[in-house]
């Protein structure tokens, strides 16, 4: 269940904690409209997860977006084994679902979110990923699209659950959809 039309799923990982967080927002709002679901973190005491939606099952308003923009969902320790069902179910009305995951466990493609540090001392060699530049300029190890920069005000505005307006990162995400992913 991967890539154009509605019925989107992609995982997103990386091993930088910044980037393992803001990456599935960003392809998420790529789109306009999706939910990111991050299967790393706890939930917060009184919020809904998605354990919460696979025991109760979902409420029709968790079924589909209510608004434009990113909805955040978090996993609150469910296994990518018990997390699929429910999944396909949000996809199939959500525009676009991505899923924070550490990646050995999932079944769907996962987009790797690889900080691509200044020199080759700190390079690592990838089949393909999302290269997000860190300092001084460096060359990708491996195929893949290579965002802008990722300014200070806009990682902000992430990172406190805020997107950013007219962000020329968030557009730079938007064709990693369309991409083969492993």
């Amino acid at each position: 269940m991967v890539g154009k039309g509605r019925h989107s799923i992609l995982g997103a990982c990386s091993v930088d904690p910044v980037l393992s967080f803001v990456g599935p927002i960003g392809l998420a709002a790529s789109v306009g409209t999706g939910l990111v679901v991050d299967l790393v973190s706890a939930a917060r005491p009184g919020a809904r997860s998605l354990r919460d939606i696979a025991a109760d099952g979902p409420a029709l308003a968790e079924l589909s977006p209510g608004r434009r923009g990113v909805a955040l969902l978090v996993g609150d320790d469910l296994p990518p084994s018990e997390a699929v069902d429910i999944l396909e179910r949000l996809a199939a009305r959500w525009p676009a679902v991505t899923v924070r995951v550490t990646g050995h466990d999932w079944p769907f493609p996962v987009v790797p979110v690889i900080p691509l540090y200044p020199g080759r001392f700190l390079a690592q060699e990838v089949p393909a990923g999302v290269w997000q530049p860190v300092g001084a300029q460096s060359t990708p190890r491996g195929p893949g699209p290579v965002l802008p920069r990722l300014r200070p005000g806009a990682l902000r505005r992430l990172l406190t659950g805020q997107l950013p307006r007219r962000s020329r990162w968030i557009a730079a995400w938007r064709p990693v959809w369309d991409m083969p992913w492993a």
